[in-house]
């Protein structure tokens, strides 16, 4: 029988929709048009963003709700640069993004011709930033080439990954064979190491567990844990939404003063999937994180262990098995007793040591959630989103993540909350953008409209960088270049055929909420932090 035969492209959806791929980002152009031949034949839903960094931005949104990686598809040269921010902000927060790009002619590599979208090395600039970056070379290597990418994205600690194919080879002729899905292999720790880590928890009188991001896949085995041995739980910013409404949660930063005496009481820590970066648990640079005794730390990172704080012991694990694997060892074991106590205290102290500015702030996420208790926030860097990072009691995990941890780009909640909304279309997204950073995207207003997705743009408008400007006035600096002209974002968006609204109160803030919510399609509303009524202290 002969081998049937199809193109690189065609082929590359194959193996796209073998991994489960079920929606592409991106934008065309002559240098990918070829791997977009099987494209529309094909079950996988293509979304189209104003700017390359917008697909980046779409396919995290998209990957932190579906939990599956997202998939950006660029052009060579300046497609592929627009799209780093979004790759470094993925790297940054662990998301797990596959891009596809092109690159010129193989004959044409390192020559320097002055081609069209050349780069002097494109694949060494990749190599920077990607967890795996790949030039495909030989057609025929595709299948394993797609097959180890999946597989670095699925294995150990998720991030972006690169594959890039020159104009030469997406339309060649390879062989096509029934596609198979990467298999995903994750690190598990020995039974020695979970036993120890075991005992430690059995022996503490005041356990904390901290749940960073990599934590959520195991959230029923944390609860577990937390309830058998009496543990309040804190939660980061990727991880807020963790046992909700749970007696043992602490939705609230390590930052904190609050929290971190809740860390310093502590006999032992054990750590979920967290990096312990600067972003969540040193935030204002102060050096006040506490030295931790009794240190346990499960990462699915080896080299991410040997980072950050010295641990008593360290386990190279994903969060999941390891948090099973404790529990083995934990049977008929008695909880410490003041551990809901001791949560409820470390809650009632971080919300009461923030400002009354941020507790305001706090306050109209609450009431966000409060109207739309199903909806996802996705948050830009600004200063709601700065105070919810530092205390939101979000109603169940992956419903509130941003950018302004990590790599903190502007401009990412507009594409990240489209991309959110494809990823789950039951759901309102409710995306929190500055005035500031809502123009570094504000076209994506116009994929939202395509895509027919669900997101209500919640403009927080402070006219211009105030957060800047307040950090420039506190450390003696004339402010200088935070006051950026922004346009009616009520006419922008009627240009674009999506209803808007400005509040002059923030108690119409529910009514007005749920009217957008039920639109099959997106709304804006904008907030003004002086002339919106109740809004701010």
């Amino acid at each position: 029988m002969t081998a049937e035969m199809k193109t690189v492209g065609e082929v590359l959806v194959d193996l796209l929709e073998a991994n489960g791929v079920e929606v592409v980002f991106g934008i065309p152009g002559v240098h990918t048009v070829e791997l977009y031949r099987g494209l529309a034949s094909s079950k996988i839903r293509h979304v189209t963003p104003r700017h390359e960094q917008g697909a980046g931005f779409m396919a995290d949104g998209y990957a932190r709700v579906s939990g599956k990686p997202g998939v950006a598809l660029v052009i060579t040269g300046p497609g592929l640069t627009n799209t780093i921010t979004a790759m470094a902000q993925a790297r940054q927060d662990s998301i797990p993004m596959l891009v596809i790009s092109g690159v010129n002619r193989r004959d044409s590599l390192g020559h320097g011709r002055g081609l069209l979208h050349e780069l002097p090395d494109q694949h060494g600039m990749m190599k920077t930033l990607a967890l795996y970056s790949h030039t495909l070379l030989n057609p025929a290597d595709l299948p394993l080439v797609v097959d180890r990418a999946f597989a670095v994205l699925l294995s150990g600690r998720p991030g972006p990954v690169h594959i890039e194919i020159p104009t030469d080879v997406m339309a060649l002729p390879i062989e096509s064979k029934p596609p198979r899905p990467a298999a995903a292999t994750r690190p598990r720790s020995d039974s020695e190491t979970l036993q120890k880590a075991a005992i430690l928890c059995a022996d503490a009188a005041r356990p904390v567990i901290l749940c960073g991001g990599g934590a959520l896949t195991a959230e029923a085995e944390v609860q577990q844990l937390a309830e058998l041995i009496g543990a309040p739980v804190v939660t980061t910013v990727n991880a807020r939404g963790m046992l909700a409404g749970h007696p043992l949660r602490v939705p609230a930063s390590p930052s904190l003063k609050a929290v971190r005496a809740l860390l310093r009481a502590a006999d032992l820590v054990l750590a979920l999937g967290t990096e312990m970066g600067q972003t969540d648990y040193d935030l204002y640079a102060d050096g006040g994180f506490p030295e931790l005794r009794n240190l346990v730390r499960t990462d699915i990172d080896a080299a991410q262990l040997a980072r950050g704080p010295q641990a008593a012991l360290s386990i190279l694990s994903g969060a999941k098995m390891a948090t099973a694997g404790i529990l083995g060892f934990l049977p008929g074991h008695v909880a410490a007793k003041d551990g809901a106590e001791r949560a409820e205290l470390a809650r009632k102290a971080a919300l009461k040591e923030l400002s009354a500015k941020m507790r305001a702030e706090v306050a109209v996420i609450n009431m966000i959630y409060g109207a739309l208790p199903d909806c996802t926030i996705v948050g830009d860097s600004t200063q709601a989103v700065y105070a919810g990072n530092l205390y939101c009691d979000a109603p169940r995990q992956r419903s509130w993540f941003n950018s302004a941890t990590g790599y903190g780009a502007l401009g990412y909640a507009p594409p990240a909350a489209v991309g959110a909304a494809v990823a789950d279309r039951s759901k309102p997204v409710v995306c929190i953008v500055g005035d500031g950073g809502f123009q570094f995207s504000l076209a994506e207003i116009g994929s939202a409209v395509d895509a027919a997705a669900r997101v209500i743009f919640l403009v927080w408008n402070n006219d211009g960088y105030q957060e800047i400007e307040s950090y420039m006035v506190d450390s003696g600096i004339t402010p200088e270049g935070v006051k950026p002209s922004a346009p009616d974002f009520l006419m922008t968006a009627g240009a674009y055929g999506v209803p808007a609204e400005r509040l002059a109160d923030v108690r119409d803030l529910p009514r007005v909420l749920a009217v957008a919510a039920a639109r099959s399609g997106p709304s804006l509303i904008e907030i003004h932090q002086a002339k919106t009524v109740g809004v701010t202290a």
